[in-house]
């Protein structure tokens, strides 16, 4: 089959790379000059548990009622969200108290361990490193902390992700470069967890794919999806491109290309940020990732560098960065790790992205409104964390085969 993928971020090169690999003809168009521009640039980099990531899904936990405005907010909605976005966060702090909440935890972990295994079996594959560092620590300052990530500890451990809880002599040993000073109650500990860089990923998924014989055509934005036979109207050119097959993987351009086919997908910017800097000591950096969750930050070792990401904005792309979330990372990065990275170095790179998010929580992955359309989308804070597995499921399941997931909670008949 020919077919066209709209978007060339992790979830896009991923997708098409196992189109590719499924001897399947493809074509990528990107409105970017080159892969993983926008929300798969500087991500926080964490892949395992996916869970645990900060905002991966929408839960009860009530102190974001109390927080979400003002200079020290978990997440802001920033001037020009509007009703919309106060709508969208109803429906998304609603969701984590919805029945069927713990089936959609149970199969968001599951994807998460696929996505894992097979980023894994893709980079031996390709034998490609990816700056990619094993273990997975997050902070506890009180039982709080623990009582709200037990709906996800216990989906994980279906899942077949083993995650202990330790005390915190023993997470200063997994991570000596922990500040001794810091008050810590503990830890929660995943030894198989893992963190590594997104871009660079999506950047050798993309040579593979086109080493399949994968086109990538980049600097040219998608108009319009054509009805009838599936394909794209592109800017500046008359006819359609058309194809067997189309899967959209545009981000938060999906929205827009979806309305005119009669679908109003509640997708939301959910903005971030990150901070990039050189090691500094390796004794004083973190080994692995470390995921702050009173705070919502998450520090990654990636190579010779250390990120600290966190934030979550409802406000548009072009928007300001906010200094006060900036100081929150930093003071985090210098708080756990003192000395660990070089933050004065000229070489930091401070980024700001939206993470395309659904109110629920869970990405579409699976057919879309019209015959020879296929989603792939909406994975919020999780893409890298999902982008493997959500293609593998993807290309399965446009082949008529069995994912080997429960699908159904993916699907675009939930909206």
């Amino acid at each position: 089959m020919h077919i066209i993928i709209v978007g060339a971020g992790i979830v896009g090169t991923a997708t098409a790379y196992e189109l590719a690999y499924d001897g399947h003809q493809v074509t990528v168009v990107e409105q970017r000059a080159a892969a993983a521009e926008q929300a798969s640039f500087a991500s926080a980099g964490l892949l395992a548990p996916s869970l645990l990531i900060p905002w991966a899904a929408p839960g009860a936990d009530g102190r974001l009622s109390r927080r979400l405005l003002g200079n020290r907010a978990a997440l802001r909605l920033v001037r020009g969200a509007g009703t919309g976005g106060m709508v969208w966060l109803w429906r998304w702090m609603q969701a984590g108290r919805h029945a069927r909440a713990g089936e959609r935890l149970s199969a968001l972990a599951a994807l998460g361990q696929a996505s894992l295994a097979r980023t894994r079996t893709i980079a031996h594959e390709l034998d490609v490193d990816i700056e990619s560092s094993r273990g997975t620590l997050m902070l506890l300052r009180n039982r709080a902390d623990l009582q709200l990530a037990q709906p996800a500890l216990e989906a994980l451990t279906a899942a077949g992700m083993q995650v202990r809880e330790v005390d915190a002599d023993t997470a200063r040993l997994i991570e000596p470069g922990l500040a001794p000073e810091v008050p810590l109650a503990g830890a929660l500990h995943a030894p198989d967890g893992e963190a590594a860089n997104c871009r660079l990923f999506a950047q050798l998924l993309r040579q593979a794919a086109q080493e399949r014989g994968a086109r990538f055509f980049f600097n040219t934005p998608v108009q319009s999806l054509a009805t009838g036979r599936p394909g794209v109207q592109l800017a500046g050119q008359n006819e359609p491109l058309t194809a067997d097959a189309v899967v959209l993987c545009a981000g938060m351009a999906s929205a827009a290309l979806l309305r005119p086919l009669s679908v109003r997908l509640p997708l939301a910017g959910m903005h971030g940020y990150s901070v990039t800097a050189p090691l500094r000591e390796e004794s004083h950096a973190p080994q692995g990732a470390v995921i702050d969750p009173q705070h919502r930050v998450t520090i990654t070792r990636q190579g010779q560098r250390v990120r600290v990401s966190g934030g979550a904005e409802m406000a548009a792309a072009g928007g300001a960065h906010d200094e006060a979330t900036l100081r929150t990372l930093y003071l985090a990065l210098s708080g756990w790790f003192p000395g660990g990275a070089l933050v004065s170095s000229p070489q930091v790179q401070v980024w700001r992205g939206a993470r395309p998010t659904l109110p629920d929580g869970a990405p579409l992955i699976g057919a879309g409104p019209t015959p020879g359309l296929w989603l792939n989308i909406g994975h919020g804070a999780c893409g890298w964390a999902h982008a493997c597995g959500s293609a593998r499921m993807l290309a399965d399941q446009l082949a008529g085969r069995d994912p080997g997931l429960n699908a159904e909670p993916f699907a675009l008949a939930r909206f």
